[in-house]
């Protein structure tokens, strides 16, 4: 009699559960592990913006704070001027970076006197939970619900980080 080598189904079914057990448990934690990394990104591309903003207005006077976050970045070669002032990477001027959008506007003026600056989930509960926000006080603030501060006021609710 020829004893036959190899796995049954029997056992390959119990294999393939384990395995799917298994992934059942990692991937929400993935998943947030992943939230959690957008979210402290967002947070620190909220201070990069709030340096960037003060380093405009101290190098540009009379424009003072920049109209848009677009002012604070610039392609690679980046020539420093009022439009393009190369203070921060392409892809955060840009607006979008590692699931957040960023949004900076200066107001007031001219000079700019103030700034707002904002950073919001793209698709809430899946690439962040919360938003950030920061005005001229260079405070970040976070919003548990997501919405963040588009003006002074509304951000300097929000408590800060």
């Amino acid at each position: 009699m020829k004893k036959q080598k190899g796995f049954s189904l029997i056992e390959l079914l119990i294999v393939v559960a384990i395995i799917l057990i298994i992934a059942a448990i990692a991937i929400p934690n993935l998943l947030r592990a992943r939230m959690a990394a957008n979210e402290a990104s967002a947070a620190a591309s909220i201070r990069t913006i709030n340096t960037a903003e003060i380093t405009y207005q101290t190098n540009y006077p009379a424009t003072g704070f920049a109209a848009a976050i677009t002012n604070l970045g610039g392609l690679a070669p980046c020539t420093a001027a009022i439009a393009t002032a190369c203070l921060i990477d392409s892809n955060l001027s840009s607006g979008t970076k590692t699931g957040y959008n960023f949004t900076a506007a200066g107001t007031g003026g001219p000079p700019a006197t103030t700034y707002t600056a904002n950073g919001k989930p793209v698709t809430a509960n899946q690439t962040g939970v919360r938003a950030f926000c920061a005005f001229e006080d260079a405070v970040v603030r976070a919003d548990p619900a997501g919405v963040g501060g588009t003006t002074a006021a509304t951000c300097g609710a929000f408590l800060p980080l």
